[in-house]
């Protein structure tokens, strides 16, 4: 399903905060079920806090209502995220896409357990550099970073 009525904005802080971290935790809890809904309850205060505030975030509203972000740190993916009831329609696709124009190359970190979104980043160029055993918290949840270039 082709959405061309899909537009990428910039975040605003005002109007997106807490439906962007709505969009974040329920997608996290889709995808990241082995990390529990206690913990990812505690990440979601850094994600209104630290990380969205800090990330150069684009937000893709679908509509007339927000659907995912991708949030930028350079040309690193600090994440990207779509209303579980939205994925598989494109929407990520196109945020890649116009994360990519803006930046020249992209790379990020993925839970190796979600191999939904390993199969996507794959699917759509991405190659494997490197993996580790411990996320950036120090628990046992396994990481592979990837990389998209031109």
């Amino acid at each position: 399903m082709e959405n061309t009525n899909l537009v990428i904005r910039p975040f605003d802080a005002a109007t997106d905060l807490k439906k962007l971290s709505s969009i974040w935790f329920e997608a996290s809890l889709k995808a990241h079920p082995f990390i529990g809904e206690a913990r990812l309850t505690e990440q979601r205060k850094l994600i209104e806090d630290e990380y969205l505030p800090k990330a150069e975030t684009s937000v893709a509203y679908l509509d007339g209502e927000v659907v995912g972000f991708i949030s930028l740190l350079g040309s690193f993916v600090g994440g990207i995220f779509i209303a579980p009831d939205r994925q598989g329609f494109g929407i990520g696709r196109k945020l890649i896409a116009d994360a990519f124009a803006r930046t020249g190359e992209l790379s990020l970190e993925v839970y190796t357990e979600n191999e939904q979104a390993v199969r996507f980043y794959r699917g759509i160029g991405f190659c494997e550099v490197s993996r580790r055993d411990i996320d950036e918290s120090g628990l046992p949840f396994p990481n592979a970073t990837l990389i998209l270039k031109g």
